[in-house]
């Protein structure tokens, strides 16, 4: 595999993460072979040191530091709300055009942490496919700028508005889950981290990076007759 390099400089780098692959090795995926950090280590021929994370199932930018010193300053961004964050994602039904999710939520040992969501409808959809007592199935694409980034948050935060993305799981709808893999082929989460902008540690310089759509992505919005040019432009920093 030959990852997509985005963004390159002496410091930093950022790639086009494929939906499915970890950022690295974790032992929850004890089957696992491949993963970023290796990859794009081995590519490049040099250390590399994720900057964030993403999860497993969710594409697009993802950074990482070249240096030990570079990690330890861009580090701090993340968790200070230094970097904006931007995401493309299709839901099921259609949600409010535009909103704030500001909803906590639990870490695995309990503690309860602020996470807050701003979103923006994009377009809709709807095709001929019945589902449960309707006729038809409908959907939304939408951008999305999480302010905070807690585990699973856009996954968690939009399953609790009821608008969840099409092929999560286990937050996900289980039954528009089956529709799209049994009718389409499609089990890829359509989750995709478009834009990272941040100034730079070591020139403070403005650096903006995006991450194009991937194949199944742009796939699903040809099915859903929604023009990847509709793909959102960078919203403000909060």
């Amino acid at each position: 595999m030959i990852l997509d390099i985005l963004y390159r400089d002496e410091h930093l780098i950022a790639i086009n993460k494929p939906h499915g692959l970890l950022v690295h090795r974790s032992s929850i995926a004890a089957d696992t072979s491949e993963f970023a950090l290796q990859i794009l280590r081995d590519q490049i021929g040099q250390p590399v040191y994720p900057a964030h994370r993403l999860d497993r199932k969710t594409g697009g930018v993802l950074l990482f530091s070249l240096d030990k010193t570079t990690d330890q300053l861009i580090q701090p961004y993340f968790a200070d709300k230094k970097i904006n964050k931007e995401y493309v994602a299709i839901l099921r039904g259609y949600c409010p055009e535009e909103g704030t999710i500001d909803y906590p939520l639990a870490k695995e040992n309990g503690t309860i942490q602020e996470a807050i969501t701003h979103y923006t409808r994009l377009a809709t959809a709807e095709i001929d496919v019945p589902q449960g007592k309707f006729t038809t199935s409908r959907y939304s694409y939408v951008k999305a700028n999480p302010e905070t980034g807690r585990m699973h948050q856009l996954r968690r935060h939009f399953a609790h508005i009821m608008y969840p993305i099409i092929g999560d799981r286990p937050h996900g709808c289980n039954k528009q889950n089956k529709l799209w893999k049994e009718k389409f082929n499609m089990d890829t989460m359509l989750l995709h981290a478009t834009h990272l902008s941040f100034q730079h540690p070591h020139s403070e310089q403005q650096i903006s990076i995006n991450a194009p759509l991937q194949e199944e992505f742009i796939r699903v919005l040809d099915i859903l007759k929604i023009k990847p040019s509709e793909a959102p432009k960078p919203i403000a920093q909060y």
